[in-house]
């Protein structure tokens, strides 16, 4: 059965709303809190290629820095040793010569965050590509909550009830009774968005009413130097929620990827904020 879209008139106080056939009343229960709210289940980052060696080639690009040679002619050390003579020589004492970690590059693709994260990953452009999920072309996930499909939160991100604090570090509750209102918002957009289409409306003017709520996967490829430098804006303390946890479904992959450089940043630059290089 499609949604109908109605009128609705939302209060926060004394919430009473019907929506696709089903009658809630809020309870005033106390607000529940919590210090580091969980990753939502929808968001996954997975690798989708990687150069092999990273840290190899790394330090072949640094040795043919000071090298007479041909490095290519020479034996390079093994992939564990190169990262440890990287952090020696180059990055130990923020020498800040940071180069030779543009060779190596590794690629994700990065579901279900909200398409605010999308916009705030996107500025970063030195160094990373970015390929993303269309308005345009791909509706037909909003066009299935509205037909009971898919569950409004497959598509729509919503934040867990709990306490956050603002920009200028305010503390401010997020209760079960707006979320509520908030799912409710996202519900009825997918609605109207429907409702649109079948008016005529074109897929990119109709999509003018969903809110950055939206789910957007996408496809993005740094190479070490850039990653670093993602981390250093994104996984520091006071950025947006939703990137922090990005950064924590990337960090696992650097981990991998290239251990020992990843071990020095976490003791070194991890959440401290510090200019990027």
């Amino acid at each position: 059965m499609y949604y109908q879209v109605t009128e609705v008139q939302f209060d926060f106080d004394d919430l009473d709303v019907e929506t696709q056939g089903h009658h809630h009343r809020p309870t005033n229960l106390q607000n529940r809190r919590m210090s580091a709210p969980p990753i939502d289940p929808h968001f996954r980052v997975e690798v989708l290629a990687r150069t092999e060696h990273p840290q190899t080639l790394c330090w072949w690009a640094m040795h043919q820095d000071y090298s007479e040679n041909f490095v290519f002619d020479e034996d390079p050390p093994s992939e564990s040793e190169a990262g440890t003579l990287l952090i020696k020589h180059l990055l130990a004492g923020e020498r800040g010569h940071y180069g030779p970690l543009e060779h190596p590059a590794i690629t994700f693709n990065v579901g279900g965050f909200p398409h605010a994260v999308m916009q705030q990953a996107r500025t970063h452009r030195v160094g990373v590509s970015f390929d993303v999920q269309s308005g345009r072309y791909t509706g037909r996930r909003i066009l299935d909550v509205c037909t009971g499909e898919r569950d409004a939160e497959e598509v729509f991100y919503l934040r867990p009830v709990g306490t956050y604090r603002d920009r200028q570090g305010k503390k401010y509750d997020y209760t079960e009774d707006q979320r509520i209102v908030h799912r409710i918002i996202c519900i009825d957009s997918a609605g109207r968005y429907k409702l649109a289409l079948e008016n005529g409306f074109s897929e990119e003017h109709a999509r003018d009413i969903i809110p950055y709520a939206i789910r957007q996967d996408f496809v993005v490829s740094f190479n070490l130097r850039s990653l670093l430098h993602f981390m250093d804006l994104r996984a520091k303390r006071d950025a947006q929620l939703e990137i922090q946890q990005l950064c924590d479904l990337l960090w696992p992959h650097l981990e991998s990827w290239a251990p020992e450089i990843a071990a020095w940043y976490a003791v070194s630059r991890l959440h401290k904020a510090r200019l990027a290089p």
